[in-house]
């Protein structure tokens, strides 16, 4: 059985690409092996969050390249699948390698010493008029001396071009309502990072776009209701589809998918009792 409580932007993100996928990830909750991309952005991730345990003047490039070895060695020994991954010392070479190059991009970006991070991966909770919980894990929150707050999201991709930018900036979006709903404060600014094109973009979002983005999760929250309660999770194809690990199962290419666990709640609603 399945309750179906809480919504992150990921999740949501899911649903609006293929609602079987969605349906695959948080009501069945099918095992996904682990990608290389993927892990490679852990470990930049980890390396960016360690670096601010360093007093400033010791954030440099030298101290972020001399975190991607032990920071690689630790997530492996956590993560047997992913050492599965990088089997032998040739294939962490050139892991360690990208990472490096990574984290160089970084620095050719902001200046670490110059900043003092008021949070650093904080997972933020907040519930919604109507028993949904949002949740997300913010990678940076830095405040200014004048009150301002940033939201930061490191991205180890390229910035994609407008018209494939949707998912990252409702999450930058899906962030500030989080805070807002949190504290009842407007982030001064949304910045995504993007370490493998040497980009950021950076939005000043205004009261009316929370609003908006609080508009668009619950119209999204609507339809996830809808199925669950029909039970028809409907595939949608796209481009993206040749990536998704669920498309053996997917009946859009010929699969059959297994029955889905019967959900029992949503958002705190019974629905076993009706």
């Amino acid at each position: 059985m399945a309750e179906l409580l809480a919504l992150s932007p990921s999740r949501a993100n899911d649903f609006v690409q293929c609602p079987l996928k969605f349906r695959f990830r948080t009501v069945d909750r099918l095992p996904e092996p682990p990608s290389p991309a993927a892990f490679k952005g852990t470990l930049v991730h980890a390396i960016l969050e360690r670096l601010f345990d360093f007093p400033a003047a010791q954030r440099t490039r030298e101290t972020a390249g001399g975190l991607i070895a032990p920071e690689l060695e630790r997530l492996l020994e956590r993560d047997a699948e992913a050492a599965e991954l990088f089997p032998d010392e040739a294939a962490r070479v050139a892991l360690r390698a990208q990472a490096d190059a990574l984290v160089g991009t970084y620095f050719s970006l902001e200046l670490p010493d110059r900043l003092e991070p008021a949070a650093r991966e904080s997972f933020v909770s907040a519930p919604l008029d109507n028993g949904l919980v949002l949740r997300g894990f913010i990678d940076r929150v830095d405040v200014a001396p004048g009150g301002q707050v940033r939201l930061v999201d490191y991205k180890t991709g390229k910035q994609p071009t407008p018209q494939y930018s949707r998912e990252a900036d409702f999450q930058m979006r899906f962030y500030a309502l989080l805070r807002y709903r949190t504290d009842g404060e407007l982030a001064h600014t949304l910045q995504l990072m993007y370490l493998g094109s040497g980009s950021v973009k950076a939005m000043h979002p205004q009261l009316a776009d929370v609003e908006r983005t609080e508009a668009e999760v619950l119209d999204i929250w609507s339809d996830i209701t809808a199925s669950a309660e029909s039970g028809t999770w409907r595939p949608r194809k796209s481009p993206l589809c040749g990536w998704c690990h669920f498309k053996p199962l997917c009946p859009a290419w010929g699969g059959t998918p297994p029955p889905a666990p019967p959900i029992t709640r949503i958002a705190g609603r019974d629905l076993l009792a009706g």
